[in-house]
């Protein structure tokens, strides 16, 4: 799998494949670009530390129908990030479309709750901007 890149570090969590693969099948990507990846926890972390070792689950969904689909996460029982954003999975991806704008569609139209939830195994991660490389 490739790493996610951004412009800053960040710390999160790696989708395990096995689960990737499952969620594929049951959440049929609707855009080209198939992200599937990661869960961010923080930006730019105090010594790029990983973050700890959770329960996760797959909670709801949204869809903006122009281009951004994204997979909500409950992380230990809760979807809201400290930041007071929302734990998800960008899921999929239309063209000109970028990763980052999925924290906008969960804050601006909400999302579809899924039941029952999906657990999934997520992995401790460290994410270094592109050309360096991820620490587990």
């Amino acid at each position: 799998m490739t790493q996610a890149g951004g412009e800053r570090p960040y710390a999160g969590w790696l989708l395990a494949e096995a689960d990737r693969a499952r969620l594929l099948v049951r959440f049929a990507p609707r855009y080209e670009t198939v992200v599937a990846h990661h869960v961010t926890h923080a930006y730019d972390p105090p010594l790029l530390e990983l973050p700890p070792e959770v329960s996760a689950e797959i909670a709801g969904l949204a869809d903006d129908g122009a281009g951004v689909q994204v997979l909500v996460v409950r992380v230990d029982g809760r979807h809201e990030r400290a930041d007071g954003s929302t734990y998800h999975v960008t899921w999929s991806l239309g063209p000109e479309r970028r990763a980052w704008e999925s924290n906008g569609v969960l804050r601006e139209q909400g999302w579809t709750v899924v039941e029952p939830p999906v657990p999934v195994r997520l992995e401790p991660m460290v994410f270094r901007a592109p050309g360096s490389s991820a620490s587990e």
